[in-house]
């Protein structure tokens, strides 16, 4: 029954990965969409949202087919409950990514008002915590749990900046209006990914150690 139990938590954790490695993945193409001006790109991005759905679907029914048949208890049960919180952030944070394709195809036709910086490296450090925080489930490392919940002040920072600057921009010219506000969205949506990612390792530290994570301020 054991061996049973676990080569079924051993197959969740593989399936974790992949739809991690696939919402990953669009956080990355969706900047780079934005950037190249990459109509094609930003589309098949927002197709792919089902391929995300479908994953999160799989996961979810295998979790409570294991719940029914095996009747877990203790550490068993939290893990794969939370299990199937994570995969609600995976989900969100695919839904957000495709958000961010379809501005980019509202933008693609465009001249940007300003050079892209922030934006990528926003991005780069939301992939960074979602990596991270997989990682921290699957090895059970409680330390990286912890600095991914940290890391999130990286994101937010950036999200700041990126709205001051864009804030003074509209106030020197309303004409930046338009394209400046859909910027601050990117930057509001890679702000929402860093807060799943950071979600998800207060799960991992849940499953380890049946308490809530709690930030130091």
């Amino acid at each position: 029954m054991r061996r049973f139990f676990d080569r079924e938590l051993e197959i969740l954790n593989n399936e974790l990965i992949k739809m991690g490695s696939l919402v990953e993945e669009k956080i990355e193409k969706s900047i780079k969409a934005l950037l190249d001006r990459d109509v094609d790109l930003a589309r098949e991005i927002r197709a792919s949202d089902d391929e995300v759905d479908s994953m999160e679907k799989a996961i979810e029914n295998r979790c409570l087919q294991l719940i029914i048949k095996q009747h877990p208890v203790a550490g068993d049960l939290r893990l794969i409950s939370s299990i199937l919180k994570m995969i609600t952030d995976l989900e969100r944070i695919g839904d957000q990514a495709a958000d961010i394709a379809e501005i980019s195809l509202l933008l693609a036709g465009q001249e940007y008002i300003k050079e892209l910086i922030d934006l990528p490296k926003m991005a780069e450090a939301t992939v960074k915590m979602l990596k991270d925080s997989i990682d921290a489930f699957v090895n059970k490392n409680l330390d990286l749990a912890y600095e991914v919940i940290e890391f999130d002040d990286v994101v937010d920072d950036l999200f700041d900046k990126i709205k001051d600057e864009l804030i003074g921009m509209i106030n020197k010219n309303v004409e930046y209006g338009e394209q400046a506000i859909n910027f601050i969205m990117i930057a509001k949506y890679l702000e929402r990914i860093g807060d799943h990612a950071e979600n998800i390792a207060e799960w991992v530290v849940f499953s380890i150690t049946g308490e809530h994570a709690k930030r130091e301020d």
